[in-house]
């Protein structure tokens, strides 16, 4: 079968990879769609994301989908045949995280197509995996497999606000409108939020904010642009740069809540001290997921509007075909969320 094989930076390889058979608990899933993310890019291009190095190959993905072919031995889950959206974590279930109920920060845990931890875990880039049957996820009607590939993404928007608090009738800043920041402005509008403003630098990926829902589109540049607000309730920093975090600090208001969920660069990351601590603001974090990944499930049945989101759909033939969807994934003049398709 067909993987997509991560060897270092600048060094991504369309492999041979021996089809892999379920073992005891696991399920084999043939992969249809997998979505290419910032982490996937991140890895492509500097051999690591945040303080997570490559040590050695490793298959990426981890925002797969596709259909169950067989059971393990023990197996439960949903019968071959049956199309699923594939949760990425494998949390201990031991440690105080997930003792306490925030599964997503467990110390232990595997994910796919992650470097946190060496051996890599494997990630969901090749036509089948076999993966524990407890994360799998049948999708609910009216739910097709193309626009679940957005469920792993969403899913990580929904944390963010589920960190932020409740919206519901708030004005909710989003800085950085790529694929998450989008979906987090989605999301934001699903949740009720008043009004949501997004930034970015890049025009095209403005547009696709205002496709997920945004009211107000601001040049992130230009500070003279007539859509700055002068604060707002919530703001939520998904573009990775000091910047932007010091943009949220700026803008909200006193008593606000600032949620960082875009992984900044390896080190240290200057930001706005002094505004924390006079302003009372609340500075959150947000890593990955745990429950949200079953709402967004749901959501996405709801609201075909999400399609608006997937830009291309790339057929996983060679290394061509994997570089060109790697490229145009990391052009966001011209993408918000590329799909890798897998068959045979």
């Amino acid at each position: 079968m067909l993987g997509c094989v991560i060897h270092g930076a600048g060094d991504l390889r369309v492999a041979k990879l021996p089809v892999p058979r379920p073992g005891p608990g696991e399920v084999l899933v043939a992969v249809r769609y997998g979505g290419i993310c910032g982490s996937d890019l991140h890895y492509w291009r500097h051999g690591g994301v945040g303080d997570f190095r490559l040590r050695e190959p490793m298959v990426l993905g981890h925002e797969v989908v596709g259909t169950v072919l067989a059971h393990g031995a023990g197996a439960e889950g949903p019968a071959p045949g049956t199309a699923v959206a594939v949760h990425p974590a494998t949390p201990c279930g031991r440690c105080p995280e997930c003792a306490g109920g925030r599964a997503n920060v467990c110390r232990d845990t595997r994910y796919l197509g992650s470097a946190a931890r060496f051996p890599h875990v494997q990630g969901g880039f090749a036509a089948r995996i076999a993966v524990p049957a407890g994360q799998m996820r049948a999708l609910p009607e009216g739910l097709g497999l193309r626009r679940a590939a957005l469920a792993e993404p969403l899913s990580v928007a929904l944390h963010s606000l589920r960190r932020a608090g409740d919206v519901s009738g708030r004005h909710v800043l989003v800085t950085g409108a790529g694929p998450i920041g989008c979906l987090v402005v989605a999301a934001a509008k699903a949740a009720g939020a008043a009004r949501v403003t997004a930034t970015d630098l890049v025009p095209e990926a403005l547009g696709y904010a205002a496709v997920a829902g945004a009211d107000t589109l601001v040049r992130a540049d230009d500070p003279g642009d007539a859509g700055w607000p002068e604060e707002v309730d919530v703001a939520v920093e998904a573009s990775g740069v000091a910047a932007g975090l010091g943009t949220c600090l700026r803008l909200v208001r006193r008593g606000g809540v600032v949620v960082q969920l875009g992984m900044l660069p390896p080190g240290r990351s200057p930001f706005a001290g002094n505004l924390l601590v006079s302003r009372e603001i609340e500075l959150r974090g947000a890593f990955r997921f745990d429950v949200e990944f079953d709402d967004a499930l749901q959501l996405l049945a709801a609201q075909g509007e999400f399609d608006g989101l997937i830009s291309s759909v790339v057929p996983l033939r060679d290394a061509g075909t994997l570089g060109a969807a790697f490229e145009l994934a990391a052009d966001r003049g011209r993408s918000c969320k590329v799909l890798l398709e897998f068959t045979g």
